[in-house]
């Protein structure tokens, strides 16, 4: 989040710089003595995101990210209201024009004055941060504590435990299973060498899936050479090579070769092919996030025609891809288990004492816990073992039913799907993550049309531009890239054209999307009947039942403004809210979409930053002439209006 936030900025200051001079004059080379600031930051601020993803990071690193995330977000404002400030003074014409820029002027002037001076503070505020990271040392590459490395030893992968699934337990896996191991032990396909690819979201159960194929006894029995590797994000070539020798040698309880530690790619390659010459051989490659490793592993394994199989689990779709180069290839997509299913997984955990029946004193509260799972057997098998704990208490399941989100972020049991599911994020690329965040300002269970989706990212400055390519092209590979993830699911495409038109996200990752936002509490807020309003948030998603908190709002530093039909009779959401304008003077996206907005005020066409305004489906029938001065607007999205 701390090098998202800094990157956003820079990118935001760079054609400021270039294109904007005129603006900054008396204070260019101080916005640009910032930038660089900012842009020698970043190799850290890259380091402490990483750290985050491993649960290391120190409370000084922490605060030090903060500071920084916190600093990027006051120069956004400070720019933001300087420009605003100038395109106000701009629009005055005629006579009392005329005495109004004069005025204005006069005002400009101390204006002017009063960024220089804000400017001068946050260089001199960037500045002690920067030095503060060289003083404790913060980015050197050599900083390894005691406490940090013993920390990193006592972490445990949550991901292990679907390795030691035992059979009894399995759900909705088993016709897939004895597929898998039907292709594997000849007569289905040729004899060459083939690859299967599991993939899907986390938590799906592809490993568990990838472990029951590999530990049949028909799968054993038919390949005297087995390996299991697991890759993970970080991984070194010749680490998985040397692991292949190795494992392929444990299974046969063969002594492991002498000397290679020391060997290079190139011997470790040629050391395997050497060694699986003329064998039948079996590997599965568990948690595959990079299409090089492929590349590099193919080579050191023959294609013998001995009927040898690899197996390749990942998130990844284009890593499945890039894995299939023979018709004989397969690519199997995993999905949530179906509601019966999802039902059975549930109750064969909870109620194991039992036998797998549910009380009906219970049933209510296993249904909408189980609904909400979203047939993700990650989610279901957790939250099933944690109630198995509270016995058939029915006070215990309704409170654990009321509390989910927060026991998601705060019980032990439960903290593993959001860490299982939070190495997908933190595998995107910078760019991409606020894209997959934003997310989290749509409602639960909500279906989102693509072309809104890209509308609010380009809007919000998340998408950066690309030669020869608009921003919607780019802003469409985003998505592309999410889907190809397994981050985001596609929901309708237009059979014509194959175009993209509904996605979502699954419930349970929104809620883990939700809780990766909480590392910047600013980032958003559902404003809903009984919500205390957060006037730094950036992003507002206001509930029809919350109109009336809306309206109190006196300076909000929001970027973006959505209204949602939640608990109540729906309303026209501007009845409590006057002088929009004033309250919101950041903003970039208004959506007032299915709403019962009847008539759109002036004032919105003073603000300034507006890119992204959709009336869709409103009573509102005249457009404004104040609108004419949106200079800035992209989106105007007018459709059943």
């Amino acid at each position: 989040m701390a090098e998202t936030s800094v990157n956003i900025v820079i990118d935001k200051l760079v054609p400021l710089l270039r294109e904007e001079g005129n603006l900054l004059r008396g204070i260019h080379d101080d916005v640009t003595s910032i930038k660089d600031l900012l842009e020698s930051m970043t190799s850290f601020l890259k380091d402490a995101d990483a750290k985050a993803e491993r649960a290391n990071m120190s409370s000084g690193v922490k605060t030090w990210a903060k500071q920084t995330r916190e600093m990027a977000t006051h120069i956004e404002d400070v720019i933001d209201e300087y420009l605003r400030h100038v395109a106000h003074r701009r629009n005055k014409r005629g006579l009392i024009g005329f005495i109004l820029k004069t005025n204005h002027f006069v005002r400009g002037l101390f204006a002017r004055h009063e960024i220089a001076s804000e400017i001068q503070l946050i260089k001199k505020r960037v500045l002690q941060i920067q030095q503060t990271s060289v003083a404790y040392r913060f980015n050197s590459t050599e900083q390894t504590s005691f406490s940090s490395s013993r920390k990193d030893d006592m972490l445990f992968d949550p991901r292990m435990a679907s390795l030691y699934t035992e059979e009894a337990e399995l759900v909705g896996i088993q016709t897939l299973r004895d597929k898998l191991i039907g292709w594997s032990i000849g007569g289905e396909v040729a004899s060459r060498r083939s690859v299967s690819s599991l993939v899907g979201m986390g938590g799906l159960g592809k490993t568990t899936l990838a472990k029951k194929v590999y530990d049949n006894q028909r799968f054993t029995e038919w390949f005297d050479w087995r390996a299991w590797i697991t890759v993970s994000q970080s991984y070194k070539n010749e680490d998985i090579l040397r692991n292949m020798i190795a494992e392929f040698h444990r299974v046969r309880k063969e002594s492991v070769p002498e000397g290679i530690e020391t060997m290079d790619l190139k011997l470790l390659i040629d050391t395997l092919r050497e060694y699986l010459k003329e064998k039948r051989y079996a590997i599965v490659f568990d948690d595959v996030w990079s299409t090089n490793l492929w590349e590099c592993v193919k080579l050191a394994l023959p294609d013998n025609n001995n009927d040898s199989r690899i197996i390749i689990t990942t998130r990844k779709s284009e890593v499945a891809a890039s894995c299939r180069e023979a018709f004989s290839d397969q690519v199997y997509n995993l999905e949530p288990l179906s509601p019966d299913k999802a039902w059975e997984l549930f109750c064969k955990k909870a109620f194991r004492v039992s036998g797998g029946y549910c009380p009906p004193e219970l049933n209510k509260f296993a249904t909408t816990i189980v609904s909400r799972c979203g047939g993700l057997p990650l989610a279901i098998v957790a939250i099933s073992g944690l109630l198995q704990t509270k016995g058939g208490d029915v006070s215990q399941w309704r409170k654990l039913l009321d509390s989910l989100n927060s026991e998601l972020e705060s019980n032990p049991i439960l903290t593993n799907i959001t860490k299982i599911l939070s190495f997908s994020y933190y595998d995107l690329p910078y760019q991409l993550r606020p894209c997959f965040l934003y997310f989290g300002t749509y409602p639960e269970n909500r279906t989102i049309r693509c072309s809104r989706l890209i509308g609010q990212w380009m809007a919000k400055g998340f998408i950066n531009e690309q030669r020869g390519k608009t921003l919607e092209d780019v802003a469409e590979e985003y998505l592309t890239e999410l889907i190809q993830r397994s981050l985001v699911q596609v929901s309708l495409v237009d059979g014509f054209s194959g175009k993209l038109r509904q996605c979502k996200v699954h419930d349970v990752t929104r809620e883990a999307v939700i809780l990766l936002r909480t590392e910047d509490l600013r980032f958003s807020q559902f404003v809903e009947e009984d919500s205390r309003f957060n006037e730094n948030s950036r992003h507002l998603s206001v509930y029809s039942n919350a109109y009336n908190i809306f309206g109190s709002i006196e300076n909000s530093r929001a970027h973006s403004l959505c209204f949602f039909n939640g608990i109540g009779d729906p309303q026209n959401p501007l009845t409590t809210c006057s002088n929009l304008y004033k309250r919101f003077k950041l903003l970039r996206v208004l959506d007032f979409e299915d709403s019962l907005l009847d008539n759109l005020p002036e004032e919105v066409g003073y603000m300034y930053h507006l890119k992204y305004l959709s009336l869709r489906n409103t009573r509102v029938k005249i457009l404004l002439k104040s609108m004419g001065k949106l200079v800035n607007l992209q989106t105007l999205d007018l459709k059943h209006s």
